[in-house]
């Protein structure tokens, strides 16, 4: 039997920053799964779309859609599950998050901040009030997605962690930043990116008024190890599994 492709579905994006990110990820996924074929799509803003991307995959091989989203909402619980419909031989695997080993790499983004995890484990020790920003979606399972890591963050650094939503969700991220300095007078409001890569919606993060900014979850050009394990093991869950969506 022929291993199956990985695909990689991506939301987009028109930052060419955002777009090298995204793409060293898969490539990074590539060079683990050297007997794989793994290609990269797009779902919104990008080309090639959900469909030309499983026409670049030999026909009736079988195929493991990806989702290169934090989050499972109305992209792939609609899109991606529409696009895939005429093609039996597709299977849509898990978000990637929620997922402790995520949290570890915002972990160490606060620290490249400049935020010790010594210090942020003990709120006596570390000040700054703390918001994790997140895209938000219409979709309940998505914002619950979302609002499950600021629950896991919160838990490994032992203090709490607002959530705040750049779209379609409340509270929005910059009344989360207001709402946590009014909370805390005198206090820094560090902005912790649960988001994938750069482009619009870490712009719209650096405009919410918060004193520090961390990067997203794919900075520099290699990829954090965990993300990399993130994505195969969503393609390996769904080896076993018969052909339909594990969603």
């Amino acid at each position: 039997m022929t291993t199956p492709a990985l695909l990689g579905i991506s939301h987009g994006t028109a930052s060419p920053d955002g777009q090298r990110a995204v793409r060293a990820l898969v490539d990074a996924v590539a060079a683990e799964l050297p007997e794989v074929t793994v290609r990269l799509g797009h779902v919104d803003v990008q080309q090639p779309d959900v469909d030309a991307s499983i026409a670049t995959i030999p026909p009736g091989e079988s195929i493991v859609l990806v989702p290169l989203l934090l989050s499972a909402g109305y992209h792939v619980h609609v899109d991606i599950r529409e696009a895939t419909a005429a093609h039996p031989h597709v299977q849509i695997a898990g978000a990637l998050g929620p997922d402790g080993r995520l949290v570890e790499v915002l972990v160490r983004r606060l620290a490249q901040a400049g935020l010790s995890d010594a210090g942020l484990a003990d709120p006596d020790a570390g000040p700054d009030a703390l918001v994790l920003a997140v895209a938000g979606s219409s979709d309940r399972r998505a914002v619950d997605d979302c609002l499950r890591m600021g629950e896991l963050l919160a838990t490994r650094l032992g203090r709490p962690v607002t959530v705040g939503f750049l779209s379609a969700a409340e509270p929005r991220l910059d009344a989360a930043v207001a709402a946590a300095r009014a909370d805390a007078p005198g206090r820094r409001v560090v902005v912790s990116s649960y988001l994938l890569a750069p482009g619009y919606f870490q712009d719209l993060a650096a405009a919410a008024g918060a004193d520090v900014l961390t990067e997203p979850l794919l900075a520099g050009d290699a990829p954090a190890p965990e993300l990399v394990e993130v994505v195969i093991d969503r393609y390996r869950d769904c080896l076993d599994a018969p052909v339909a969506s594990s969603l």
